[in-house]
């Protein structure tokens, strides 16, 4: 199998070893990711750390993502010397580098302008720079989030990472609020004789997300700098997530109900494979293939897949358990990025068709 990526368009998956084991998992991941044509986006503390996970790169030319830790703050002055290292240490290596964004954002506005400044400035003489990617990732609303990104639209080394799924989600809670203020649709999910009573609103609630991402996409997207994009689904009332997240979720399922809705007994994702495909068709139009990346930041579940070509690499394990998760995992990670090449497929021919 070859899922080669369209040229100059980059789509990577979220490599990580998220499920206990030896390296072998990374090499298992390595292999599949190869396979697709992905590239790799991958969660580093440290240079060190990164060094020994590189190694497992899915391709010498496969693009890669680093994920710094959650705590890094861009306003921290440490934090702003340890993003400088990584960018100096990994130039010419690594796409880009994603930190999360930070409440104080919101409050604290000019102090993160100055921080971008500086750090930028630092960046610039860095041959080879990776971008440093900013994540919509604690809440923030999203005309806060992009009006930063307005406010550094000059800065040629920092741009936005649109978590997508972060932005739905926190989207789906805020419409849900004003519906019935003080709830939290996300605890519906603990308290199952209390759903189908208020399946409707959370249903509309779930519904205004979409719009919203699109919106910010738009928004963002006109300051004219690359964008990289975090992609998974989600829903307030998903319990796949071994992490106890509502989002992160393929968007090849659907969310099980223990009650007949609508004739159903089950309801969609936030996007499902039509929402994909207008989120890429966006990011597409807004921004353009060449400063576009893609990375499909998917979690396990509690899946198994039979190890197939890869059954020797584990023969040195008693319990094939863990990886055949890892197996499964990965195989979720593929059907995705098919879907997302599709997706990629139709919005170029669209565009061609147009004449654009």
């Amino acid at each position: 199998m070859n899922d080669a990526r369209p040229t100059n368009l980059l789509t990577l998956g979220l490599f990580e070893k998220r499920i206990e084991g030896d390296d072998c998992l990374l090499e298992l991941a390595r292999r599949r990711l190869q396979e697709a044509g992905m590239g790799a986006e991958m969660h580093a503390g440290t240079p060190e750390q990164l060094e020994g996970i590189l190694q497992f790169r899915p391709a010498p030319d496969a693009p890669v993502v680093v994920h710094l830790p959650r705590d890094f703050n861009l306003a921290d002055e440490n934090c702003r010397h340890r993003i400088v290292d990584f960018a100096a240490r990994f130039a010419g290596r690594v796409h880009g580098l994603v930190l999360h964004d930070h409440r104080d954002l919101a409050t604290r506005p000019d102090d993160f302008l100055r921080a971008a400044r500086e750090i930028d400035s630092r960046l610039q003489p860095i041959d080879g720079c990776p971008l440093l990617f900013v994540e919509y990732a604690v809440g923030l609303e999203p005309g806060v989030f992009a009006k930063f990104f307005e406010s550094i639209r000059g800065l040629e080394r920092i741009s936005a990472c649109i978590d997508v799924s972060h932005v739905g989600i926190r989207q789906a809670q805020r419409a849900y609020a004003k519906i019935l203020p003080s709830e939290d649709v996300c605890a519906l999910k603990s308290q199952s004789s209390k759903l189908p009573h208020v399946m409707a609103d959370v249903d509309a609630a779930v519904d205004t997300a979409l719009p919203v991402v699109l919106n910010l996409i738009a928004t963002i997207g006109a300051f004219g700098k690359p964008v990289h994009f975090h992609l998974h689904d989600g829903h307030p009332l998903s319990t796949f997530s071994p992490f106890g997240v509502s989002d992160h979720l393929s968007f090849l399922i659907e969310i099980p109900l223990g009650f007949e809705y609508r004739g159903q007994r089950s309801v969609p994702l936030m996007f499902g494979p039509v929402g994909l495909s207008q989120i890429v068709a966006q990011a597409l139009k807004t921004i353009g293939d060449e400063r576009v990346s893609f990375t499909l930041e998917i979690h396990p579940t509690a899946g198994r897949l039979p190890l197939g070509d890869a059954a020797a690499l584990f023969s040195h394990w008693r319990d094939k358990t863990n990886a055949e998760k890892m197996q499964h995992w990965l195989a979720v990670l593929q059907a995705n990025h098919r879907l997302l090449r599709e997706g990629i497929q139709a919005s170029q021919s669209a565009t061609v068709r147009l004449g654009q």
